[in-house]
């Protein structure tokens, strides 16, 4: 086990002994792992134990913590819950994590006097209801189309009030003439009536058919009595439309009950999470996740990550949950979901029978899913674009570069020097691999020890934390920079790794070892390549050097202010967020910062109004 650092210690001797989520992060601050306890104490120090043996995973983990942060709770369910949203959040590396869970669409029920019915990708925290996530979009919208059928939702973005109302802000619209909303712009209905109907709105989307069907049978029976027979007419279509959404449903259980069905199937580091969902019997979906983080991990602590991923934004929870295998702590989720709920919920692993049948079926489709994913998966890997072949050939490289590293150097005169990465895979840029660095060794216009640096620290870290090597690193420049990167390899024992260089004024491409230039034709798709990502590099690099030029000049140009000190510079840029915001300020709102006198205010936003005026537009760029 590494030793770990003398802050770290500290914090590990002042663990508490109370419930609570603990967060590791790296030496960059990146969260590496976000887990609960019951005892903070026991469980953090538990992965800091030399006897302990661990999984090689957890182990290359433990490896790269260097910091820790610790939330207390009151109880374990509130560290359960908390949990769930910090991975969500941060998408931890060594988390058991729904893969782009982000992207998947909802269906949101507006939290307002007349709400609306409409699909989302993004949640927000403010009263309102979201059904979902849902990983078919076809499912969604055949849902969404069966509501507008049923019930005569708004389709409007307006907001809707009793002051709008009374001041006519909002026309009927052609919607309303065709009975397809029923006119809450012009009081045409009351708040209640209408929410009478999102409540059944809600209900259907809970999975709640019946529930649904069986109130508006009580709603046409006295619409009929009371010879309101347009009325009962119109509630008939809507039971029609429930009774055709719901035919295609299948009855997988005698009697009614709801209950979600978790399943697994998982491959290395892949897996896939299916989720069947019966309501009053039926199997009324199926939603199925790729996830991520699964190596090393066994089925318990994935399904429970399960688990809580997807009811953190569920809005209905079932009586019944059935599982393939126990959990750890099933008496915390339970107690969960059971608050979630409003009402007792079971985590049960079924042996025999029905539900155990389900279990099986659900178990099937998982591993059919990861079939299909693992198939789609080795088609990529298979696919090589023309230019990755070209280039291959032209470089005379052992294996085709389907993944380049390209840097670049940027600074005037030597101030502000910065460098730059950039990654293609299989042609195309992965911007999320991007990096940048501040030159630290070189004073004064050296580009080609600037480019050593850069070499030399990217590649220093890959060895450390024993990622992978690139099929090609790619050098904005001639020779003089190449020998350069060629150096930092050298130094690190990495001789063999392809490299190469390409000066912009001929487009020539330089190899190490070599006098001359490689002849490659101006035509070929593998130069136009390495053209795209001697470019992208260069503009990278060249906005992170305007953004730390402009930072520079700011700074500095603060510092002119007569009166103005370090303290209240700092007040000001954390009350206005940024000198781009102080400049456009007003004396009166420089004047309400803490320290800031009336005359002062006046001599800032006299020099601020001079000075700092930023063009329109101006905005730094980070990847």
């Amino acid at each position: 086990m590494p030793a770990q650092s003398e802050h770290l210690q500290e914090k590990l001797r002042a663990l508490p002994g109370k419930p609570g989520v603990y967060c590791f992060r790296d030496a960059r601050g990146r969260a590496l792992y976000v887990g609960k306890a019951k005892i903070l104490r026991n469980r953090v120090r538990s992965y800091f134990q030399s006897s302990r043996s661990q999984p090689p995973r957890t182990a290359r983990m433990v490896s790269k913590i260097a910091d820790l942060e610790i939330i207390v709770t009151d109880s374990e369910v509130e560290a359960l819950i908390l949990e769930a949203n910090l991975v969500h959040e941060y998408h931890p590396r060594y988390n058991v994590d729904l893969k782009d869970d982000k992207s998947f669409p909802y269906i949101r029920v507006t939290n307002e006097p007349y709400p609306r019915v409409f699909p989302t990708r993004k949640v927000v925290q403010n009263g309102s209801l979201y059904f979902g996530p849902y990983t078919e979009v076809r499912m969604m919208r055949k849902t969404l189309e069966t509501l507008r059928r049923i019930f005569p939702i708004r389709s409007c973005k307006y907001r809707i009030t009793a002051e709008s109302i009374e001041k006519k802000k909002v026309r009927l619209c052609l919607d309303y003439h065709i009975q397809k909303c029923p006119g809450p712009c012009e009081g045409c209905i009351s708040e209640a009536d209408y929410g009478a109907m999102i409540e059944q709105t809600v209900s259907f989307l809970n999975g709640k058919h019946s529930a649904v069907r069986l109130s508006l049978l009580e709603q046409m029976d006295a619409a009929s009595q009371n010879l309101q027979f347009e009325e009962a007419a119109r509630i008939r279509d809507q039971i029609a439309a429930i009774d055709g959404f719901s035919n295609n449903q299948k009855m997988v259980l005698p009697g009614k009950g709801d209950m979600d069905i978790f399943a697994l199937a998982r491959e290395h580091d892949i897996g896939i999470a299916v989720i069947f969902k019966v309501r009053d019997g039926k199997m009324v979906g199926r939603l199925h996740f790729q996830l991520r983080g699964v190596k090393d991990r066994d089925e318990s602590e994935a399904l429970r990550a399960v688990l809580q991923q997807y009811y953190l934004h569920t809005q209905f929870v079932p009586e019944d949950i059935l599982l393939p295998t126990p959990l750890e702590d099933t008496a915390t989720l339970e107690k969960w979901l059971h608050g979630k709920r409003g009402g007792r919920v079971k985590l049960v692993q079924p042996k025999i029978g029905s539900k155990a049948q389900l279990l099986s079926l659900g178990e099937k489709n998982a591993q059919l899913l990861l079939d299909e994913l693992k198939l789609q998966k080795l088609k990529r890997e298979d696919y090589t674009p023309a230019s990755v072949s070209e280039l291959q050939k032209h470089l005379g490289l052992a294996q085709l570069p389907r993944h380049i590293e390209g840097f670049d150097i940027s600074n005037i005169s030597g101030t502000d020097a910065v460098g730059s990465m950039v990654v293609f895979e299989n042609g195309m840029p992965k911007k999320s691999a991007y990096r940048r660095f501040k030159i630290q060794t070189v004073t004064g216009p050296d580009d080609f020890a600037m480019m050593r640096e850069v070499v030399m620290r990217r590649y220093r870290r890959v060895q450390q934390e024993k990622l992978d090597f690139p099929d090609l690193i790619l050098i904005d420049g001639g020779k003089g920079q190449l020998n350069a990167a060629v150096s930092a390899l050298q130094e690190l024992h990495l001789p063999d790794q392809p490299i190469a260089g390409l000066a912009k004024k001929f487009e020539e491409v330089f190899l190490p070892g070599m006098r001359d230039h490689q002849m490659i034709p101006k035509t070929s798709a593998g130069l136009a390549l390495l053209q795209r990502v001697r470019d992208e590099s260069h503009r990278f690099a060249l906005a992170y050097h305007k953004t730390l030029r402009k930072q520079r000049t700011i700074t500095s140009a603060l510092e002119d202010i007569p009166g103005v000190g370090k303290q209240r510079r700092q007040a000001l840029l954390e009350h206005f967020g940024s000198v781009k915001r102080l400049s456009k300020a007003t004396q009166e709102n420089i004047a309400a910062v803490k320290g800031i006198s009336t005359e002062l205010a006046q001599t800032i936003a006299g020099y601020v109004q001079d000075r700092l005026q930023m063009p329109s537009g101006t905005s730094t760029e980070q990847v």
